[in-house]
C-alpha cells in the first residue's frame, strides 16, 4: 500500500533531500525513510505541512494542478488588512503569470503556533494581521505574491492543510506516517504494460523533487 508522510516543515528547510550548496538543511535532516519524495513543495522561508510519498500515482494526485486539491494557509501580513483587500484576494489577483483562481479568504485570530526561528521582523509602528487562505492552484510563491499585490506583504506563512490532511499534533520537524488505499487501476488490454489507449503505463515510482523554485509558497 502507498506510504504517506505528513511532515511539519520548519522555517529554513528545503523541500528536497539534497542541497546543491551543501550548507542548508534539507528533508534528509528530519526524514530518514528511504524511497519517499515530496508531493508538492514549500518555499524555504515557509513552514507547515509537506506531504511525502513513495507512490507515483499518489504524488500526482496530491501535486498535480489539474486535481485542484485545496491547500489552506495561515498568513501573517503587514498592516491591518481590510475587507476590500480580502474581497480582492478571494476574487482573484492579477499576477505577472496570469490571474489567480478565486479562493477562500477570512480574517482569523493569531493562531497558537510555535515560535519561529528566527522570529519575524516586525515594526512596532506597523500592526499585523492574520488571515486564512485556501487556494486550489500552485503558482510560484503564489500566496506571498497575492498578499503583496493586495498591499499587505506576507510576514509569516504556515501551510495548515492539504486536502484532508493537517499539521494537527505535529511539532516543527516532526512527521507522522500513514498508509493510503488507492483505487486499483484497470488491467491493461494486452497484458504488456499498455493501457487501453495503447500508451505505456505510468511508473508507480514518484518523481524526485527537483532543485527548482516552481510552485512554491
Amino acid at each position: 500500500m502507498p506510504k504517506l508522510i505528513l511532515f511539519n516543515k520548519p522555517y529554513g528547510v528545503l523541500s528536497q533531500f539534497t542541497d546543491s550548496q551543501s550548507r542548508r538543511q534539507t528533508l534528509a535532516n528530519y526524514v530518514q525513510i528511504p524511497g519517499v519524495y515530496a508531493a508538492g513543495r514549500l518555499d524555504q522561508d515557509s513552514e507547515g505541512l509537506l506531504l511525502l510519498t513513495d507512490s507515483g500515482p499518489l504524488q500526482h494526485r496530491i501535486a498535480s494542478p489539474r486535481n485542484k486539491m485545496p491547500k489552506t494557509y495561515w498568513v501573517q501580513v503587514e498592516g491591518s488588512i481590510d475587507q476590500t483587500a480580502m474581497d480582492a484576494l478571494s476574487g482573484g489577483i492579477e499576477l505577472k503569470d496570469g490571474m489567480t483562481r478565486p479562493c477562500l479568504v477570512k480574517a482569523i485570530e493569531p493562531p497558537d503556533l510555535w515560535p519561529r526561528v528566527p522570529p519575524v521582523r516586525e515594526r512596532q509602528s506597523v500592526p499585523t494581521s492574520w488571515i486564512e487562505m485556501t487556494i486550489t492552484e500552485g503558482k510560484n510563491r503564489q500566496v506571498r505574491r497575492m498578499t503583496a499585490a493586495a498591499g499587505f506583504p506576507t510576514l509569516r506563512l504556515v501551510r495548515y492543510q492539504i486536502g484532508e490532511w493537517t499539521i494537527n499534533g505535529l511539532a516543527p520537524g516532526d512527521f507522522r506516517e500513514q498508509t493510503i488505499h488507492l483505487p486499483t487501476p484497470p488491467p491493461s488490454s494486452d497484458g504488456r504494460g499498455k493501457n487501453r489507449r495503447g500508451t505505456a503505463a505510468r511508473s508507480n515510482r514518484p518523481k524526485p523533487a527537483r532543485n527548482t523554485r516552481n510552485r512554491q509558497q
